[in-house]
C-alpha cells in the first residue's frame, strides 16, 4: 500500500478517536463522570469496552506467537477467558460489584474494597500495587503495538511507540472514562471485524477445510525443533507432555495466570460499577462471550496454522522465520494477506493496544489521584479530576520508560505475570467482599500482603523464568533459584501465592473475630 493511502487511513482513524475523545470531554462534568461515566453507561458499550480492554496486543501478538510456537493447547485459555473472564465475572462478580459500589458510592476498585473493609490502609495499599505494578503490563501492551507497526510498515520503533502513546494520552487525560468507553467501543468493532476477515481469508488462501488444516498440522509433528521437543512439545495439535516444562508454562503460567487473573483486574472490575442495573450486566454476557470467542479464538487457532503457510511458501516453520515469537503474527500478516489488509489489521492492533492502554492509564491515574494522594479525596468536587489527570500523566511516562527496558518474547509472559500477581493479591479480598460477611479488615490486609509478598518471593527466588533475569537469588546464594529441582522451578508463582492468600484471609478473619 502506498504512503498516501496509508496516511489517509490513519488520519481517518485518528479523526474518529479524537472526535470520540472530545465527546467524552464534553460529557465529563464531575469527578463521577470522569471516573465512572456517571454510572449510566449503555450495556452494549460497557460490554464492548470490557472485551476491548481485556483483549490487547498481548493476546493478538504475544499469545498468537506462543500458539504458533507451541500449538493449539492455548485454546484452553480461550475457553477459560469466556468461562471465567465473562460468564463468571459478569454473573457472579459483576452484579454484586455494581450493587456494592453503588451502596458505598465507590469510584475505584481500591476504594470499593477500602470502604467495604473500613480501612484506608487497604485502599492505599491496593492502589499502590496498581500504580507500581500495572505499568509493566501497560509497557508490554505498548511494545506489542509498536512491534507490529515496525514489522508491517518498516516504521521506526521509537517513532511508532511515541505516536500512539501520545494519541492515547490525549483522549484519556481529556475525556476521562467516557472518552475511554466511546473509543473502546469503536476499537472493539474494528477488532471483531478484522479477526473475522483474518479467519475467512486464511482458509481461502490455503485452500483447505478446517478438518484438512488440522490433519496437515498433525502430520508435521515430527518437524518440531529439537529444543522445543526437549521441553515437552508433541506437535501443534497436541497438549505438551504432562508435567514437562512446556506443560507447566502453558497450564500454570498462561492458562491459570490469565484465566483466573482476569477476575481480579481492577480495570475490568470497575466496568461493572458503570451501569445502573443488574439487568444491563446480564445483557453484556452474550456480547462479551461472542467478542472473546472471535477475537482470541481466531488468533489462537490461526497461530499454529501459520506453520503450514510458512512451510508451503518458505520451507520453514514459523519459529525458523524469526527468533522473536512476538514478531510471528505481524510477519504472517505482512506476507499472507492482501496489502490493504495490513493497514486494516494495523488499526486492529492499534485498537487492541489503545483500548487496553487507555483503561490501564485511567486506572493507574485514579489510583494515584483518588486513592493515594491525601489532598484529593472528595469525589464530589469537580476539581478532584485534576488529580486523576495528573496520575494518568505520571503513569503514561512511567510505562513509556519501562517499554524501553523490555526484552524479546516478553509480551505473553509479562501479561500472564501481572494477571497472576493480581489474582494472588486482590482476588481473595475481592471475592470475600462480595460473598463472605465474616471477612474482616485484618483478614483482608493479611491476604493482600501475603499474596503480594508471596508473588514477589516466588518471582525472585523460585520461578526460574523471572528469578534468573532478576538475579537477586544468584547474587545472594550463587544460583538462579533456591530449589533447583524439577519441577519446582517451573511452577508459576500463582500456584503458591494464591492458595496462601486464600488461607491468609480465612485465618486472619477468624482470629480477629475471636479476639
Amino acid at each position: 500500500m502506498n504512503t498516501l493511502s496509508l496516511g489517509v487511513i490513519i488520519i481517518i482513524y485518528s479523526f474518529f478517536i479524537v472526535w470520540l475523545g472530545y465527546l467524552g470531554y464534553r460529557k465529563t462534568k464531575t469527578s463521577a463522570d470522569f471516573l465512572l461515566g456517571g454510572r449510566r453507561t449503555n450495556p452494549f458499550i460497557m460490554a464492548l469496552s470490557y472485551g476491548a480492554t481485556f483483549i490487547s496486543t498481548s493476546a493478538i501478538v504475544g499469545f498468537g506467537g506462543i500458539s504458533a510456537t507451541f500449538g493449539m493447547g492455548i485454546q484452553w485459555l480461550c475457553l477459560l477467558n469466556i468461562l471465567m473472564g465473562v460468564i463468571v465475572a459478569f454473573v457472579f462478580f459483576g452484579k454484586r460489584t455494581r450493587r456494592l459500589g453503588a451502596q458505598l458510592n465507590a469510584h475505584t476498585f481500591s476504594q470499593l474494597l477500602g470502604l467495604h473493609y473500613g480501612s484506608r490502609s487497604v485502599q492505599v495499599f491496593i492502589a499502590a500495587i496498581i500504580f507500581l505494578g500495572m505499568p509493566l503490563y501497560a509497557a508490554v501492551v505498548m511494545k506489542g503495538g509498536a512491534v507490529f507497526i515496525e514489522e508491517i510498515f518498516d516504521i521506526d520503533y521509537h517513532l511508532a511507540l511515541l505516536a500512539f502513546t501520545l494519541i492515547v494520552a490525549a483522549y484519556v487525560i481529556s475525556g476521562g472514562i467516557k472518552g475511554v468507553l466511546y473509543t473502546d467501543a469503536l476499537q472493539g468493532v474494528i477488532m471483531f471485524a478484522s479477526m473475522a476477515f483474518l479467519l475467512v481469508w486464511f482458509y481461502h488462501t490455503m485452500d483447505f477445510s478446517f478438518a484438512e488444516g488440522n490433519r496437515q498440522l498433525t502430520a508435521i509433528a515430527d518437524m518440531v525443533p529439537e529444543k522445543y521437543r526437549a521441553l515437552g512439545h508433541q506437535g501443534w495439535t497436541a497438549m505438551p507432555a504432562m508435567a514437562s516444562p512446556q506443560w507447566f508454562t502453558l497450564v500454570t503460567s498462561l492458562i491459570l495466570g490469565v484465566g483466573i487473573g482476569c477476575l481480579a483486574q481492577p480495570q475490568l472490575a470497575v466496568r461493572f460499577m458503570m451501569v445502573d442495573s443488574d439487568k444491563q450486566i446480564s445483557r453484556g454476557v452474550l456480547i462479551g462471550s461472542v467478542f472473546i470467542f472471535f477475537t482470541v479464538g481466531t488468533v489462537y487457532h490461526i497461530g499454529p496454522l501459520t506453520n503450514l503457510y510458512f512451510l508451503k511458501h518458505d520451507g520453514m516453520l514459523a519459529t525458523q522465520m524469526t527468533s522473536d515469537l512476538d514478531k510471528i503474527i505481524p510477519l504472517f500478516i505482512s506476507r499472507a494477506l492482501p496489502e490493504w489488509f495490513s493497514a486494516v489489521f494495523m488499526l486492529c492492533i492499534l485498537s487492541a493496544s489503545m483500548s487496553t492502554l487507555s483503561s490501564h492509564f485511567h486506572t493507574m491515574g485514579a489510583s494515584l489521584g483518588v486513592d493515594i494522594l491525601p489532598g484529593i479525596r472528595k469525589q464530589r468536587e469537580r476539581k478532584s479530576s485534576l488529580g486523576v489527570r495528573f496520575g494518568v500523566t505520571c503513569s503514561i511516562l512511567i510505562s513509556y520508560v519501562i517499554c524501553y527496558t523490555l526484552s524479546a518474547n516478553i509480551i505473553a509472559r509479562g501479561t500472564a505475570l501481572f494477571m497472576g500477581v493480581c489474582a494472588a493479591t486482590f482476588l481473595p479480598a475481592y471475592f470475600c467482599s462480595l460473598y463472605w460477611k465474616k471477612a474482616t479488615r485484618a483478614g483482608a490486609l493479611t491476604s493482600i500482603w501475603t499474596g503480594a509478598l508471596a508473588s514477589l518471593f516466588c518471582m525472585a527466588f523460585l520461578h526460574r523464568a523471572e528469578a534468573a533475569p532478576i538475579g537477586i537469588c544468584k547474587a545472594l546464594f550463587g544460583r538462579d533459584v533456591l530449589i533447583d529441582v524439577y519441577p519446582w522451578y517451573a511452577v508459576d508463582p500463582i500456584v503458591f501465592a494464591l492458595p496462601l492468600s486464600v488461607v491468609a484471609i480465612i485465618i486472619g478473619s477468624l482470629v480477629r473475630q475471636k479476639q
